[in-house]
C-alpha cells in the first residue's frame, strides 16, 4: 500500500503558510536542524511580486554585497568565497550581531538557500526562491527560519524595537521591490530627531 505523503496534492505554498506539516519538517531538516546547529524556534515567509526579469533580481541578490543597500538592518555582507560570507546585522540596544552563512544550495535563477555556520550570534537559516510570474515580472518569496536570542523574551523585545525578522523580512522585500522597479527606495521625511531614532 502506498505511503499516504504519496498520494497527497503537491503543496506550493510558501512554507511559512504551508498546512502540510511534513513538507515544513522537510525543508526546517534541510535549513537549519543540522549537528551543533540546535532547533528553529521561529519561521517567517514572505512574498513580494517584482515587475522586473528573474534573472536580473536572482543576480542581484546572489551578489551577497548588495543585500545592505535595501536591508535595513543589514550593516554589512562581506563574501568570504563562493559560498561563505560574513554578517553584521543592527540589533535593539544599538548591538550588533554577527555570524558567517554558507550557501547550502542554489538553482541559477531559482533559489538560494543558506545555514549560519556553528558560533552565530542568532543561528538562522532559510532560503530565497525567485518565481517567473510572466508580463508581472517574478515572484520574490523569502523563508526565515531562526533562533531568536533568548528564546521568547528576546522575541518580544526585538519586536519592541523593530527588529524582529518578521517585521523585516516584510519591510527589505518591499524595499527591495521598490529598489528594482525605480532604482531608489523611497523613505519619509525625517526629523534629525526622528532619523536618529529610525536608525537607532
Amino acid at each position: 500500500m502506498a505511503d499516504e505523503a504519496d498520494t497527497r496534492p503537491a503543496d506550493d505554498a510558501p512554507l511559512a503558510a504551508s498546512k502540510r506539516r511534513d513538507a515544513v519538517d522537510d525543508a526546517t531538516k534541510t535549513l537549519i536542524d543540522k549537528p551543533g546547529q540546535g532547533a528553529a524556534t521561529s519561521i517567517v515567509g514572505r512574498a513580494v511580486t517584482i515587475n522586473r526579469p528573474v534573472a536580473e533580481l536572482y543576480a542581484y541578490w546572489r551578489d551577497f554585497g548588495n543585500l545592505a543597500t535595501f536591508m535595513d538592518n543589514v550593516v554589512s555582507v562581506s563574501p568570504i568565497d563562493d559560498k561563505r560570507s560574513h554578517w553584521v546585522v543592527k540589533a535593539p540596544g544599538g548591538k550588533t550581531v554577527e555570524w558567517n552563512a554558507v550557501v547550502t544550495e542554489e538553482r541559477e535563477n531559482e533559489l538560494i538557500a543558506w545555514v549560519s555556520e556553528d558560533g552565530a550570534d542568532v543561528p538562522n537559516s532559510g532560503r530565497i526562491d525567485f518565481r517567473d510570474a510572466g508580463a508581472r515580472g517574478a515572484v520574490v518569496t523569502a523563508t526565515i527560519l531562526y533562533d531568536p536570542p533568548a528564546g521568547t523574551i528576546g522575541k518580544l523585545i526585538a519586536k519592541m524595537f523593530q527588529r524582529e525578522p518578521a517585521i523585516q523580512a516584510r519591510r527589505d522585500l518591499r524595499r527591495f521591490k521598490q529598489l528594482m522597479e525605480t532604482g531608489e527606495i523611497a523613505t519619509a521625511s525625517f526629523t534629525k530627531k526622528q532619523l536618529e531614532e529610525e536608525k537607532a
